[in-house]
C-alpha cells in the first residue's frame, strides 16, 4: 500500500513539477519575445500594397500597373456565404476564441496522426493576420509562439469584423491575386458579390496551398478542396442539403482573367507610369494610387479606331504583301497544333490570323479556319484589293479569282467588318505608323494620344518622341509672323520661280510647287490655303528670319529645333505632333499661350485627392486678368522624359488639393487680331483649299492646314474649332516615301475626319468671336488694294483696323476718304460682289 502511495507522490509531484517547468518555460518565451513583438494596434493603419491604376475622366481602367493585384473591399461588402466558407474552411470556431484556438490545435494535430495532412489548419484566422502582416513565413518554434502572442493582442485591439476585413484584403491566392476581391476577378472575371456558392468555397480553398489547390493550375486537387469546404459549411448548418447537393454538383468554371483595360490607350498609360515613377518612386507601384486622366473613352476610341482604319486603308492602296506564313497540307491533321501556331502569329490588335483550307475560283470565296477554331468564308469583294505589291508606287495587275491571291496553307490576317452577321476581309498589319494627338484648346488638356499602330509591337510614341519635318503644316506659324509685321491677308507676294546661294544650305536651292507650276503674285490668303510654297520663302524673306523664329517660340517651339534659313517656310524644322497640336491649340484659343497636360487628379489610397490639375486658361471670353492662383499640371517633354512641371512659376502640391482651386488665365501670346484672321484663311484650307475633305463633316467652324514633305516622306494634317484641336501624322519610323500621291490630304486628313466625326458628335459649332478693331473691306482680288463702288470683280477681305490697304485710283477719286467700302461686318471674305 505504501508502495502504491509513494508512486502517487511522485507522479503528483512530477505533474506538478512538470506544469511549473512548463509555465516557466511559457513565462520565459512570453518575456523575452513580448518586448520584441510590433505593437497589434499597427493594424489599424496598416497600407495595403494596392497597385497603381489608371482611369479615363468618365471612370473607366486605363491600366494598372503593379505586381499585386489587390482590390480591398469592406468587411460589410463580402458576400455572408463567402465569409462562411473562409470561416468553415480556416476557422470554424473563429466567433468562439480569443485569438488561439486550443481544440483547432488539438483536432490539426489528430488529423495530421490520423491522416497524414491536415485539412482544418491548427493556425487561426487571427494568427495568420499576424503571420500575413508581420512575421516571415519560415516554419520555426519562435515564429510560431510570436504568432500566437500577437495574435492575443490583436483580439485585445481589434473587434472580430476588423480581423476579417484585414484577413480578405491581405490574404494571397494564387496568381498575383492579394485578397477575395482580387482572386474573384483572376479566376471568375467578377466581382465577390456576382460569384456562386461553388466559386466562393473554391477561393476559400487557396490560403492553405495557392499553388496546390489552384483551380487552373490542379483543377482536380482543387475540386476536391472545394467539396471538402461545401461539407464542412453544410456540417456546420450555413448551407442546406439542397445548396450543398446543387453547389458539388457544378463544374470548374475558374480561367485566369488578366487586367483588361476597359479603355485603350497604353501610350498614355506609359507616360503617366513614368510621371508618377518619376514623382513617387518604385512606391508608386503600390500604394494604391488612382490617377484620373484628361480623355474621356469615347474621344479616345474614336482616335484609336481612325488610326488603324486609317493606317490599313492606305497600306490597302499599295497593294497586297502576301500571307504571314505557310502551314502543309498534313498540318491540318493536327488541329490543336494549327491553333497554337495561328495565336502565336497574331501581332494585330485589330485582326485575326486564320489559315486558307479551301479555295473555290467559281463562287470567287475562300474558306478558312481562324485561331479562335471558327470557320471563316472570305467573299470575292472582300479580297480583290489584293493586287500584288511591287513598289510604294507600283502593283501587279488586277486578280481574276482567289487563287491568285491565296493558296491552301496561307497563313493570312483577316478582319470582320460587320457589327451584324460576320463579313469577313483579307487584312495585312501595315508598315506605315501614325500618331494623333487631341487637345482642348482651352487649357490643353488632352482629349485622345494615339502613338503609333499598336503599342504591343512597338512602345516607340510618335507623338512626343518622334520629331519630324512638318512641312506646310508649319506655314500657318510663318503667316501669323508675317501678319504681325505688316503684311495683310490681301498683300500680294509673286508666286514665281527663286533660286537660291544661301551659305546655310548645302547647295543651290531651287524650291518649287508641289504642282511644279507657278502663278504669278498671289494674295497672302490664297498662297496659304493652296500651299504655295515659293510665296510662303519669299514671305518669310520679307518678315525675316530672326524676327519669325523669335515669333514662332511663343507658340512652344523649341528655337534650336528650328533652322535659321529660309527653308524654314516650307517645315524644313523637325517637331513632334505634340509641338503641333500646342501651337495650333494656341492659335485655336484665339491666341493665347497654353501647355498640354493628360492627368486630371491623383487619389491615394484613402480616396485623398492629393493632386489636383489647375491649368493656366486661355478662351476668347476669358477675363483679362492674368495675375491670379498658381496653375498646375503634370507634363510630358519631348525627350521622353515625363516630369511633374512648373507652370506659371509653380510646381504641384500633394498635399489634399481644395477641390475648387482658384481660376489660372493663361498669358497672350499672340494678338488676337492677327489670330482672327488665321482662323478665317485657315477655313478657307477646309472650304477650297487643299482640305476639302473635310467638308464631309458638315461644320463651318472648322480650320485646319494639311503638310507634306518632300517624296511624301511625312504626311500631316492639324485641324481645330473653338473646342478640339488635333493633329495627325503618317508615316514610316524610318523615313521612306509613302507614294507618289500620298500627301497630307490623302494619308492623314481621312485619319482626322475620322476623329473628329467622333468627338464633334452633337456638340455645337464654336467659332471665334470677331475681336473689337477687326474690319471687312471690299478689295480687288487682282491687286489687294481697295476697290472701288464700280468694280464689278470685288470680294471682301478683313484686316486689322490699323492696317487698311490703300485705295485704288478709281476708289480714290470717287471716294476720297475711302469710308464707303469699308466695314466692320464679319461678311465672308472671297465673296464676289
Amino acid at each position: 500500500m505504501s508502495y502504491f502511495v509513494s508512486v502517487a507522490r511522485f507522479l503528483f509531484w512530477s505533474l506538478i513539477l512538470g506544469i511549473s517547468a512548463g509555465g516557466l518555460v511559457t513565462s520565459s518565451f512570453y518575456l523575452y519575445l513580448t518586448p520584441n513583438l510590433p505593437a497589434a494596434e499597427q493594424l489599424k493603419q496598416t497600407q495595403l500594397q494596392v497597385p497603381l491604376r489608371i482611369y479615363t475622366n468618365d471612370g473607366l481602367l486605363v491600366a494598372e500597373f503593379g505586381e499585386k493585384r489587390r482590390t480591398p473591399i469592406t468587411i460589410e461588402a463580402v458576400p455572408l456565404q463567402l465569409k462562411q466558407a473562409f470561416i468553415a474552411a480556416e476557422d470554424n470556431r473563429f466567433y468562439a476564441h480569443q485569438g488561439v484556438d486550443l481544440k483547432g490545435l488539438l483536432r490539426a494535430s489528430i488529423e495530421l496522426v490520423t491522416t497524414g495532412h491536415i485539412q482544418s489548419g491548427g493556425s487561426t484566422i487571427t494568427m495568420q493576420v499576424a503571420k500575413n502582416f508581420f512575421f516571415s513565413r519560415e516554419k520555426t518554434f519562435t515564429r510560431k509562439f510570436n504568432e500566437i502572442l500577437l495574435a492575443l493582442q490583436i483580439e485585445q485591439e481589434l473587434s472580430k469584423d476588423e480581423i476579417l476585413e484585414l484577413y480578405f484584403n491581405k490574404i494571397y491566392l494564387g496568381n498575383r491575386a492579394y485578397g477575395i476581391e482580387a482572386a474573384a476577378k483572376v479566376y471568375y472575371g467578377a466581382s465577390t458579390k456576382d460569384l456562386s456558392l461553388a466559386q466562393m468555397a473554391m477561393i476559400a480553398g487557396l490560403p492553405k496551398a495557392p499553388s496546390k489547390y489552384n483551380p487552373i493550375a490542379n483543377p482536380s486537387r482543387a475540386l476536391i478542396r472545394r467539396d471538402w469546404i461545401l461539407k464542412r459549411m453544410n456540417e456546420l448548418d450555413l448551407i442546406t442539403d439542397i445548396e450543398y447537393q446543387q453547389a458539388v454538383e457544378q463544374p470548374i468554371t475558374a480561367s485566369y482573367h488578366g487586367t483588361n483595360p476597359e479603355v485603350d490607350a497604353p501610350y498614355l498609360a506609359e507616360m503617366t507610369r513614368k510621371a508618377m515613377i518619376k514623382e513617387h518612386g518604385e512606391t508608386a507601384y503600390e500604394d494604391g494610387y488612382e490617377v484620373t486622366l484628361t480623355i474621356h473613352s469615347k474621344d479616345q476610341i474614336a482616335a484609336n479606331e481612325a488610326l488603324r482604319r486609317g493606317l490599313e486603308e492606305y497600306d490597302r492602296r499599295h497593294g497586297y504583301k502576301g500571307p504571314l506564313a505557310k502551314f502543309p497540307t498534313e498540318l491540318f491533321e493536327d488541329i490543336p497544333t494549327v491553333i497554337s501556331k495561328l495565336k502565336s502569329a497574331n501581332k494585330s490588335p485589330s485582326f485575326i490570323t486564320a489559315v486558307v483550307t479551301a479555295l473555290d475560283d467559281n463562287t470567287k470565296s475562300a474558306t478558312t479556319l481562324t485561331e479562335d477554331q471558327s470557320v471563316a468564308v472570305i467573299s470575292w469583294e472582300n479580297m480583290k484589293w489584293a493586287r500584288k505589291f511591287i513598289t510604294t508606287d507600283s502593283k501587279g495587275p488586277s486578280p481574276k479569282t482567289p487563287s491568285e491571291i491565296l493558296s491552301i496553307g496561307d497563313v493570312i490576317y483577316i478582319q470582320n467588318i460587320s457589327k451584324k452577321e460576320p463579313e469577313w476581309v483579307l487584312a495585312q498589319v501595315p508598315e506605315a505608323q501614325s500618331a494623333l494627338i487631341s487637345l482642348a484648346p482651352n487649357n490643353g488638356a488632352i482629349k485622345a494620344l494615339v502613338g503609333g499602330y499598336n503599342f504591343y509591337q512597338s512602345k516607340y510614341n510618335r507623338v512626343i518622341q518622334s520629331k519630324r519635318q512638318p512641312g506646310s503644316n508649319f506655314k500657318p506659324f510663318i503667316y501669323l509672323a508675317a501678319l504681325e509685321n505688316g503684311f495683310t491677308a490681301a498683300s500680294l507676294i509673286n508666286d514665281a520661280p527663286i533660286v537660291f546661294d544661301d551659305k546655310n544650305l548645302e547647295s543651290t536651292w531651287r524650291p518649287e510647287n508641289s504642282s511644279g507650276r507657278f502663278y504669278g503674285p498671289t494674295r497672302l490668303r490664297q498662297a496659304l490655303y493652296n500651299s504655295r510654297n515659293l510665296v510662303s520663302i519669299r514671305l518669310l524673306q520679307s518678315t525675316g528670319i530672326n524676327r519669325t523664329l523669335d515669333y514662332v517660340e511663343k507658340f512652344g517651339f523649341d528655337r534650336k529645333d528650328l533652322p535659321r534659313d529660309l527653308s524654314l517656310a516650307l517645315g524644313s524644322a523637325g517637331v513632334s505632333p505634340w509641338d503641333l497640336a500646342r501651337g495650333y491649340a494656341i492659335l485655336a484659343n484665339g491666341g493665347y499661350k497654353i501647355s498640354p497636360y493628360f492627368i486630371s487628379s491623383i487619389k491615394d489610397a484613402k480616396g485623398n485627392i492629393v493632386f489636383a490639375a489647375n491649368p493656366a486658361t486661355g478662351c476668347y471670353n476669358c477675363p483679362k486678368e492674368t495675375e491670379n492662383a498658381e496653375a498646375t499640371v503634370y507634363e510630358a517633354s519631348i525627350n521622353n522624359e515625363v516630369t511633374a512641371t512648373e507652370i506659371a512659376e509653380t510646381t504641384a502640391t500633394h498635399e489634399p488639393t481644395p477641390t475648387q482651386a482658384q481660376p489660372v488665365y493663361a498669358e497672350r501670346a499672340i494678338d488676337e487680331r492677327a489670330a482672327y484672321i488665321m482662323h478665317s484663311i485657315l477655313k478657307d484650307v477646309i472650304r477650297k483649299g487643299t482640305g476639302q475633305k473635310a467638308k464631309a463633316l458638315n461644320r463651318s467652324d472648322l480650320a485646319g492646314k494639311t503638310g507634306t514633305t518632300n517624296d511624301q516622306r511625312d504626311a500631316w494634317f492639324s485641324g481645330f474649332n473653338g473646342d478640339i484641336a488635333t493633329t495627325v501624322w503618317v508615316g514610316f519610323d524610318q523615313p521612306d516615301t509613302l507614294g507618289r500621291r500620298e500627301y497630307g490630304a490623302a494619308a492623314a486628313l481621312p485619319i482626322w475626319i475620322d476623329y473628329m466625326a467622333i468627338a464633334l458628335a452633337g456638340t455645337p459649332e464654336k467659332q471665334m468671336p470677331q475681336p473689337e478693331g477687326i474690319v471687312t473691306v471690299r478689295i480687288n482680288p487682282e491687286t489687294g488694294l481697295r476697290a472701288g463702288p464700280d468694280d464689278k470683280s470685288a470680294i471682301f477681305e478683313i484686316f486689322r483696323a490699323d492696317n487698311i490697304p490703300e485705295a485704288s485710283v478709281s476708289t480714290s477719286t470717287n471716294n476720297k476718304n475711302g469710308a464707303g467700302d469699308i466695314t466692320n461686318t464679319s461678311t465672308l471674305p472671297e465673296d464676289i460682289f
